[in-house]
């Protein structure tokens, strides 16, 4: 295998690869690598690696690349540079290409596992984003009362986080709640206008009610949902 090692996630090298490099007996290079880890100075993962030899599985370190770096300044200073050469020489060769039957299964079995993982994930949100799609694809707006039953919250609640994240304010003495100018310009909110009557001299008078959009339903159900 490739010194730089992959576990499709992040690449590191392992203790056996940087005992070489630094001219180091694998077993000295263990118990230095766990006494730096043991003063908070050194960061590696440990699992099991299969021997060459026969026998029981060897315990093996992997170390990320600032971690390889400062455990090589640490053990040889002299070396560093060795550990930072071969660093750059495999970041640009790529990842590894299994090179035997085993690691070919292993990494096929990772990947079905990647793919079967993001398949549970796509069918457990399909139903979510279906819904959101439809309401912002509906036409027509609601009130805020109608806006709370439809995200499951309470009314007073749902009024509040409008008010606090700046979707709907009251002017001074007036009962009614009105839309901030960017939500209604961003296709969130609306107002409908509704005559009452006339006046006593004669002129409409008129009430403007918020209202919220599909689209503003949409959004309100990403950003609070059930939550509140």
């Amino acid at each position: 295998m490739n010194q730089l090692m992959m576990n499709h996630k992040a690449l590191t090298m392992t203790s056996e690869q940087l005992a070489v490099l630094l001219q180091i007996e694998h077993n000295e290079f263990r118990k230095k690598a766990n006494a730096l880890a043991a003063r908070g100075l050194l960061e590696f993962r440990e699992e099991s690696s299969h021997n060459p030899l026969g026998g029981r599985p060897r315990m093996v370190m992997h170390f990320d690349k600032r971690n390889s770096m400062v455990i090589a300044a640490k053990l040889n200073d002299q070396l560093l540079a060795a550990v930072v050469d071969r660093w750059i020489e495999l970041e640009s060769a790529g990842p590894d290409i299994p090179r035997t039957l085993p690691e070919a299964l292993r990494l096929a079995a990772d990947l079905a596992e990647q793919n079967n993982q993001l398949r549970l994930v796509v069918t457990e949100q399909a139903p979510k984003v279906e819904a959101l799609a439809r309401i912002a694809d509906a036409r027509g707006s609601m009130c805020l009362t109608d806006a709370a039953k439809h995200l499951g919250v309470q009314r007073c609640k749902l009024i509040d986080w409008m008010r606090a994240n700046r979707w709907i304010y009251r002017r001074e003495g007036c009962a009614r709640w009105l839309a901030y100018q960017p939500r209604m310009s961003a296709g969130l909110l609306d107002h409908k206008v509704t005559v009452l009557g006339l006046d006593e001299e004669g002129d409409q008078r008129l009430a403007s009610q918020v209202r919220i959009t599909p689209k503003g339903l949409a959004k309100l159900a990403q950003v609070i949902g059930g939550g509140l």
